[in-house]
């Protein structure tokens, strides 16, 4: 056989260019105006780098210029999902400079309001976290039951987004007659749905494939980049503001009953009968992230549950709110709350004499959770950063405040 005739083989030396994409600031997956800068190699991650201040609205510089009361409607804006628990935060920190003890009735009824806003928020971030994920059922499941708690929040105050109703000094008006049995009546039509939402999402086979060992994030990693709420409790680690924080917030919850969600020895409420975790998960992975807000909603029931019953029995009025020009006492206060997606801060400076406080600063739980997306997506595929990101259930208004 002649040379030519003879076929030769001929190594190619393939190489990809890496490419930086851009997710966002208007990705539908980005839950908010964020931007994305992956860094890629065909479809693997090798770098995630969080661009954030689309949003920004410079509310602590505003606060500097306005009476703690006429900021409350500001922090409402902070986190539009939980605002009610951003109102409390901010009234808390102002009643700590003012070294002001709320009456009883109070106490409960910010409670009740505080939990039934965790659940209309913990509800979005189911819904929307299947949206992510390519499914639309489950947006529709929480919605529906989240616009029964928009409406019992609107009776009480009037709104159904930004609230303003939990102010420095109390609430800015009791609870409606009646408004308490429709709260009830809402929680026994509620509770039993909750299954539906398992069925959906929880122990689907898709869902648990798309998030099961996907963004583990270990409990040193969550510790060391100031993770907190269902993010830092789906690392494993055991820490809830509403028990281990400083006591102005810890006695809002004396004399309640309910349990801090995080996984202890391989299970979740190990005594009620819930979705058990599965095989495939993997401690801080975007499963565990998602099912501690699920049973958080379990929880904040029984919390609901039990501030009625508080309420119904309490004494006292419903607090007096301070004046819009009220002098502040000189000082200063820090104070951190647990709301749904972590601890919120406020730290508030006073000079004493006026009205307007020298210093406002807030502490997101947002932008700390939303600082692990550059390790978490390290080396990930392209089509598992929504499923990171959405299970970080980060809030921009909140980050760039």
């Amino acid at each position: 056989m002649s040379s030519s005739n003879r076929s030769e083989i001929v190594e190619l030396d393939v190489r990809t260019d890496e490419m930086l994409v851009n997710m966002g600031p208007q990705h539908p997956s980005t839950h908010g105006v964020l931007r994305l800068v992956l860094r890629t190699d065909g479809e693997i991650v090798s770098e995630a780098t969080p661009h954030i201040g689309y949003l920004h609205r410079c509310a602590e510089k505003i606060g500097e210029n306005l009476t703690p009361r006429q900021f409350v409607p500001y922090t409402d804006r902070m986190d539009c999902l939980a605002a009610m628990n951003m109102n409390l935060g901010w009234s808390l920190t102002v009643e700590k400079l003012l070294d002001y003890d709320l009456p009883e009735k109070v106490r409960h009824t910010r409670v009740i309001i505080a939990e039934l806003n965790r659940i209309a928020s913990h509800l979005v971030g189911m819904g929307t976290y299947g949206l992510d994920l390519g499914t639309f059922s489950p947006f529709l499941y929480a919605f529906r039951e989240r616009e029964k708690v928009l409406d019992l929040l609107e009776w009480v105050c009037g709104a159904r987004l930004t609230y303003s109703y939990i102010t420095p000094g109390g609430v800015t008006a009791d609870l409606p007659s009646d408004w308490i049995g429709k709260c009830k009546a809402f929680l026994d039509q509620f509770e039993p749905q909750i299954p539906d939402y398992h069925t959906l999402l929880t122990t689907n086979a898709i869902f648990i494939k798309r998030t099961t060992g996907i963004g583990v994030l270990s409990a040193e990693m969550a510790i060391d980049y100031g993770c907190s709420g269902p993010v830092l409790r789906g690392s494993g680690v055991d820490h809830d503001l509403r028990r281990d924080g400083e006591p102005r917030y810890t006695s809002l919850y004396e004399g309640y009953d309910f349990e801090v969600i995080v996984q202890k020895d391989d299970s979740y409420l190990r005594d009620q009968d819930y979705p058990a975790v599965p095989d495939e998960a993997v401690l801080g992975d975007c499963w565990h992230r998602f099912y501690v807000r699920m049973l958080e909603v379990i929880q904040a029931i029984k919390l609901i549950r039990q501030g009625m019953d508080f309420y119904e029995k309490a004494d006292g009025d419903w607090g007096k709110p301070i004046k819009l020009n009220a002098k502040l006492p000189p000082g200063e206060a820090y104070l951190e709350t647990e709301c749904p997606r972590g601890q919120m801060g406020f730290y508030i400076v006073s000079d004493g004499g006026e009205s307007i406080p020298r210093r406002v600063r807030a502490r997101s739980s947002c932008f700390s959770n939303l600082s692990v997306v550059e390790p978490l997506c390290r080396n990930c595929l392209i089509a598992d950063i929504p499923a990171m990101v959405g299970s970080l259930d980060i809030v921009m208004g909140e980050i760039d405040r």
